[in-house]
């Protein structure tokens, strides 16, 4: 046990010197990572401020173009809807053309209802619904 206790002696100074230089590099590696800490937080204010200041610049800026592109747009469907308006039928079918023609009445003039009751009496209800819907859907019957 003599030998023990003296290699045990022997080996202090080293184990001692050994541990000191492992406390040092731990000493270090806190300090490194404090650097590190402190430096990342300290861009992490950065961004959140950057973020803070130009957050209603950044959702003004696409909310404008949105608006703009949205009026565009309507604008775009009012015309279509405009011009969907004035595209319906102004022709008849010669049918319808005919049944008039008999009665003394011209196709692509404005027809009021008596006159299409008078010129349609000798046809069925179907035909004369028919008949009816064509000319509204023309836009001649008033």
């Amino acid at each position: 046990m003599d030998q023990e206790t003296t290699t045990n002696t022997n080996d202090m100074p080293g184990i001692a010197d050994r541990l000191s230089q492992a406390t040092q590099s731990l000493a270090d590696a806190l300090s490194k990572l404090d650097g590190q800490f402190t430096s990342l937080h300290a861009k992490v204010d950065r961004i959140i401020a950057a973020v803070d200041d130009g957050e209603l610049q950044a959702s003004a800026q696409p909310n404008a173009i949105v608006q703009t592109k949205l009026a565009e747009l309507e604008k775009a469907n009012s015309d279509l809807k405009a011009q969907s308006a004035n595209a319906r039928r102004k022709t008849l079918t010669p049918m319808v053309t005919a049944l008039l023609a008999k009665e003394g009445v011209e196709g692509d003039a404005l027809i009021e209802t008596p006159v299409v009751e008078k010129a349609l009496a000798g046809l069925s209800i179907e035909q004369r619904i028919a008949v009816k819907a064509e000319l509204a859907r023309a836009g001649i019957l008033v």
